[in-house]
């Protein structure tokens, strides 16, 4: 009997919401980091605040591998 692949997780499914939306604002114009309330420009910005904001949410997303933990 063939097993069914089931959905993402949760705690994906808040993630990927997440980031949409942050990536919505930021083509929008909408978007701004931190306290000093600057636009964000950048993709790689806008999926890393998505992501803290996923986080905040309550999902479990791993945090990026620090420089010394990667391999060379």
């Amino acid at each position: 009997m063939a097993t069914r692949k089931r959905g993402a997780s949760a705690s994906k499914r808040k993630a990927s919401r997440k980031v949409g939306k942050a990536m919505h604002e930021m083509k929008r114009g909408q978007l701004r980091s931190g306290r000093g309330g600057k636009k964000v420009t950048r993709r790689k910005q806008a999926i890393a605040i998505g992501l803290s904001q996923a986080r905040r949410a309550g999902a479990r997303i791993p945090k990026k591998p620090s420089r010394r933990g990667r391999a060379r």
